[in-house]
């Protein structure tokens, strides 16, 4: 059964691409300012699996908010956003054009690297993935949506992945642009997950040399 993940280009997708070894990788240029990085991070991560790697563009920036887009909207909204980094239904957009691409391909499965701490978006939530699975098995195709690692912590997914941290260093995680940043909420969470990698690896050593 051929499987194609939604590859960001982030840690989560970095560490899920690389545990599940899908056949394909989707990379999605939907207008967000970071484009460019993700698709140069993904391109390094396909190309040591030897996994085929398929660029979609889909001019979305019109509808983009927050630290992800080019364009501030705060004043025209007519709802609160729930984060700094808040896209308008940004899940449901990249599930569907991901999915819109694999069914032209053959695909049943579609893989995506929702982890715990995305629920603080209903869009990164277990019932949410449900759902859209529905949605997508009952259309053409038939495709299952899966998030294997969405009971798992993003520190806790790169160790069962067991991806090498020279790998993951090339993930891009800034949400304001093709260079890190180091304040917007993406730069803030790949410090935070490094720092605990960097604190499993290091109990795991003193409990080897006990």
């Amino acid at each position: 059964m051929k499987t194609a993940i939604l590859l960001s280009g982030g840690l989560d997708s970095f560490a899920l691409c690389y545990w599940t070894r899908p056949d394909i990788a989707f990379t999605i240029n939907y207008g967000q300012r970071a484009a460019d990085a993700e698709i140069e991070a993904a391109k390094v991560l396909t190309k040591k699996l030897s996994i085929r790697h398929e660029i979609i563009r889909a001019e979305c920036s019109q509808i983009g908010f927050g630290q992800l887009s080019f364009v501030s909207r705060r004043s025209k909204l007519a709802v609160r956003p729930p984060t700094p980094e808040w896209w308008p239904f940004r899940n449901q957009l990249l599930i569907t054009v991901g999915a819109a691409k694999a069914v032209t391909m053959g695909i049943k499965q579609l893989l995506i690297g929702s982890v715990n701490t995305d629920s603080r978006h209903l869009d990164g939530t277990p019932r949410f993935v449900k759902l859209m699975s529905a949605v997508l098995l009952l259309q053409e195709g038939s495709i299952r949506l899966l998030a294997p690692a969405i009971r798992l912590s993003s520190s806790n997914l790169i160790q069962k992945s067991g991806i090498p941290v020279e790998l993951l260093g090339w993930a891009h995680s800034c949400h304001r642009g093709n260079y890190s940043c180091g304040i917007c909420s993406g730069c803030v969470k790949n410090q935070q997950v490094w720092n605990e990698v960097a604190l499993e690896k290091d109990k795991y050593s003193k409990r080897r040399l006990k």
